[in-house]
């Protein structure tokens, strides 16, 4: 037997003037978006904002509800609005902000299991990498490519 180590790249900024304008908009707009969470429950509002090959911007919040497994997160909301709008654009680069306590988070919040894999499913479908920017007061992580957040993944593949 031997061991195998899978690891992930990642860049980390401390302020967001480090990053480029396409991606500081992007950031801005996950920021905007906020508003439109609907968090009554947990109090912790997250905004995402896909940006398309095509320069279009989807943005998304997280919905939830008292029965808790009927919400969805914010980067699914976005990402299932994106591809059935714009089903044959890929995507390029997805920010996710998220808020609590009146302020944005220290850290940043990465995307949960099944977000991760519906985003990598789209990389997936299109044959190109999304990069994700989480943003967080304190930094802010860009990755470049879903499937370094989830190297053992379940694609296609298996159903064939």
């Amino acid at each position: 037997m031997q061991k195998v180590e899978y690891k992930i790249n990642l860049f980390e900024a401390t302020s967001i003037e480090e990053l480029d304008n396409e991606d500081i908009n992007l950031v801005e707009k996950s920021q905007k978006v906020l508003k439109n969470a609907y968090a009554p429950y947990s109090k912790f509002r997250v905004g995402a904002a896909i940006l398309l090959d095509n320069g279009k911007i989807i943005t998304g919040t997280n919905q939830e509800n008292s029965a808790y497994p009927s919400g969805l997160c914010a980067e699914r909301v976005a990402m299932f609005y994106a591809n059935s709008q714009y089903p044959n654009v890929p995507v390029k680069t997805i920010a996710i902000t998220a808020f609590f306590n009146n302020d944005y988070i220290a850290k940043p919040a990465p995307p949960c299991g099944s977000c991760r894999q519906v985003l990598l499913e789209t990389e997936t479908r299109f044959k190109k990498p999304i990069k994700m920017i989480l943003f967080g007061k304190e930094k802010i992580q860009i990755i470049e490519g879903i499937h370094q957040l989830l190297p053992l993944n379940f694609t296609d593949d298996f159903l064939k």
